[in-house]
């Protein structure tokens, strides 16, 4: 059994829009993707929120984001790592704006498996096909799609009560060296026309990122 979920900023209609989408490109593959109900700054003190679960703050101090944002994202992935401990199920964890494109992975070696393609930056192309270590990118090629066990969310639980920071950033080789993998062709992608966490410094290297681009 595998559980999904697509982080949702329920009281944004836009996000709401775009998470129905992910959940209607998974529906028919076959899979049943849930709304996981988004922290945002406008539900949650999330300073306090994230002191309460020991979260350091510091690793949040950065140009690219909006610090209450950037916090916010981060708990919305911490507390579906806490579900899943709780659950002892796996599970796919997507962000509003991903799009699944093909079959996910029924099983896997790694504990933290990325299937989403870089969506920001320059990247590096797998030579493998089906799973392998991270090879995009030394860290998260974007948060937008990948899989978890019960054990990598532990893992990812215990690493971030000392370096909790921007999702993607923190989910880093260097921290999860032989349990951290991706899977090629990739996916999942992130269509996304607009983010609520960066700010324009953030934006100019994502992929999607024109003049239509919003920041919200």
């Amino acid at each position: 059994m595998t559980n999904y979920y697509v982080i949702t900023m329920m009281d944004n209609k836009r996000s709401t829009q775009v998470a129905r989408r992910c959940i209607e490109s998974g529906k028919k593959l076959g899979y049943n993707i849930l709304m996981f109900k988004a922290f945002t700054p406008d539900n949650c003190n999330p300073e306090e929120v994230a002191i309460t679960n020991d979260l350091p703050l510091k690793g949040f101090e950065e140009k690219y984001s909006r610090t209450g944002n950037c916090i916010s994202g981060f708990l919305s992935h911490f507390h579906l790592w806490k579900l899943t401990v709780a659950n002892n199920t796996p599970t796919f964890i997507f962000e509003h704006d991903a799009v699944i494109l093909n079959k996910l992975p029924d099983m896997t070696n790694y504990d933290i498996l990325s299937v989403g393609k870089p969506s920001y930056g320059n990247f590096n192309i797998p030579t493998f096909l089906g799973e392998g270590p991270l090879t995009s990118k030394r860290y998260f090629p974007g948060a937008h799609g990948y899989r978890v066990t019960p054990k990598g969310a532990q893992m990812l639980i215990d690493e971030a009560k000392h370096t909790a920071g921007p999702t993607d950033v923190f989910i880093h080789v260097d921290k999860f060296q032989y349990h951290l993998g991706e899977t090629y062709p990739w996916s999942v992608e992130a269509n996304d026309s607009f983010t609520t966490i960066q700010r324009q410094e953030g934006c100019l290297a994502k992929h999607n990122y024109g003049e239509t681009y919003e920041i919200i």
